[in-house]
């Protein structure tokens, strides 16, 4: 079955392995893919529910004057020390709580309790790589990163948000500038009584007066702070827009109870279990150089975003393009007992997302009559309708269905762009085939091949290019064949064809996301 090898622990290879190659790697591809994801799903007799909650496996795939490497190494969390000197699961993660082993004694049980009222959560950095400054760090979404060496994958220091912002959840999709700088988004939770999400920046390069080794994250500086709209429900945030004047968040109603999460433990169920879902969702557009809100409000109805795609501004409009689902059923399709049932045909209670673009009006809704439409725009049908003064009603153009992990160049980030590469998860949350789609034209070109599961569909421009779509689409993708290697696939972005394949001569796993680190030329 699909979760047979899905959720079987895998073995790293931390020395370099020299792929062999089919067809022609670009001479100009040079760089580093690194990729994220879960690795081991059980220690000793406890099991994850969740694989989502695996612990970190990361995979680098080097491309060198045509040839590829491969090595990968278990992230060496804190997390990962205590389970395997344990020989158990003993630190929870959001879809499984570790109880003590039944033998030990009540003290530990009730120290236990305490330590996960206001959880200190795990630093199993198991979703993607960031970059601060010039350090990369796994990072899943809890307050806590781990800084690597990107050439080696050893796990050097754990870095703890809360000692440079007070931030407890901080999204593992930040966005980049041209001059290097990250922007980011946390959440903070009860501080001094208040709840609320910080907007963050993190200059490329040291302050003056700071050392050249300082962490970067030390010369942090908030954009904002926005409050959430109940205290004690914060609103989950995967991802967010950033164009070259506005932030855009979404602060939608799939919700973290934070009363619930204090008693989860007691009550015997997990973090995940404390996400709730309400009514509207509000979208945020800040102003990047004051800091603050618009002056109107933006609704659309109820969605769950993960992903954004892009945003861009346009003749007095922010577009903000997203993957959206109808409901929290996507974290329910990859609990390891909704896996195992996988049997090839649409999952019982999935509900396929949509790319859906929203387009929000900048200028004043002064004069404007109440049900009028303020968008202008010719090539969308999305639309924003006034309901009262200052408050904006958005419907969205789906542009398609059933595209997730979406990936674009990111070169044209914030700006126009017609591309978007993804996984097809029509049918299913777990992608059989990667998909090229164009915006203008609604075509989609696929690629797939008989039992490979692709992973996320990374876009490499190529240096200097022509247009858009100059450049290749890497694929991690793991062949289930029996007998055939995993391997690095190759795509041309403009034919979304095949130009070469490398072999890593064994297993790779489903991983969930990754970056690429160009090398300096």
């Amino acid at each position: 079955s699909m979760s047979a090898d899905f959720c079987k622990n895998a073995q790293e290879r931390p020395e370099p392995v020299k792929a062999e190659v089919k067809g022609n790697i670009p001479s100009w591809l040079q760089g580093t893919l690194l990729r994220n994801g879960p690795g081991i799903f059980s220690v000793g007799e406890t099991s994850y529910e969740h694989w989502f909650d695996g612990m970190s496996l990361m995979n680098s795939f080097t491309f060198k004057n045509g040839e590829m490497t491969h090595r990968s190494r278990f992230l060496r969390s804190d997390t990962y020390k205590a389970n395997m000197e344990a020989e158990r699961i003993v630190v929870s993660e959001m879809g499984t709580m570790a109880y003590p082993d039944p033998s030990k004694n009540f003290i530990f049980k009730a120290i236990t309790l305490l330590n996960h009222t206001i959880p200190d959560f795990t630093d199993n950095g198991a979703s993607n790589f960031i970059r601060y400054g010039s350090d990369y760090f796994a990072t899943s979404e809890t307050n806590y990163i781990r800084k690597i060496d990107p050439v080696t994958l050893e796990s050097q220091e754990k870095v703890d948000y809360t000692k440079y912002l007070p931030v407890n959840m901080v999204t593992s999709h930040p966005h980049y500038d041209k001059e290097g700088n990250t922007y980011n988004i946390g959440t903070t939770i009860a501080e001094k009584g208040k709840t609320k999400y910080v907007l963050f920046k993190v200059p490329a390069v040291p302050q003056k007066g700071k050392s050249k080794d300082a962490l970067a994250l030390k010369s942090v500086e908030t954009i904002c702070s926005l409050p959430c709209r109940s205290l004690l429900t914060p609103s989950y945030c995967h991802s967010f827009g950033l164009t070259d004047n506005y932030i855009i968040f979404i602060e939608q109603p799939f919700k973290l109870d934070i009363l619930k999460m204090a008693t989860a433990y007691m009550r015997g169920v997990n973090w995940a279990s404390c996400l709730k879902e309400n009514v509207c969702t509000l979208i945020h557009l800040i102003d990047r150089k004051t800091g603050k809100s618009t002056e109107i409000k933006y609704y659309t109805g109820a969605m769950v975003v993960y992903h954004h795609v892009n945003a861009f501004e346009d003749d007095g409009h922010v577009i903000i393009d997203v993957i959206a689902y109808n409901d929290t059923s996507l974290y329910e399709m990859f609990y390891v007992r909704n896996l195992k049932d996988n049997t090839g045909v649409k999952d019982t209670g999935y509900s396929t997302p949509s790319y859906r673009r929203f387009v929000l009006p900048i200028l004043s809704d002064k004069g404007v009559a109440v049900g009028q439409n303020l968008v202008k725009l010719k090539y969308t049908t999305a639309s924003a309708v006034k309901e009262k003064e200052g408050k904006l009603v958005c419907q969205a153009e789906v542009l398609c269905d059933g595209l997730e992990l979406p990936r674009i160049n990111y070169d044209v980030n914030g700006k126009r762009h017609r591309f978007v590469y993804g996984n097809c998860v029509e049918e299913s949350a777990v992608a059989k085939q990667v998909a090229k789609f164009d915006t203008e034209t609604k075509n989609m070109v696929y690629w797939s091949e008989e039992n490979c599961l692709p992973s996320e569909a990374v876009f490499i421009p190529r240096p200097n290019g022509e247009s858009e779509d100059d450049g290749v689409v890497l694929v991690a993708v793991v062949n289930r064949n029996p007998g055939q290697s995993s391997f690095m696939l190759i795509l041309d972005a403009k034919t979304f064809k095949e130009v070469a394949r490398a072999n890593v001569n064994g297993e790779l796993h489903k991983d969930v996301h990754g970056v690429f680190i160009p090398h300096e030329s």
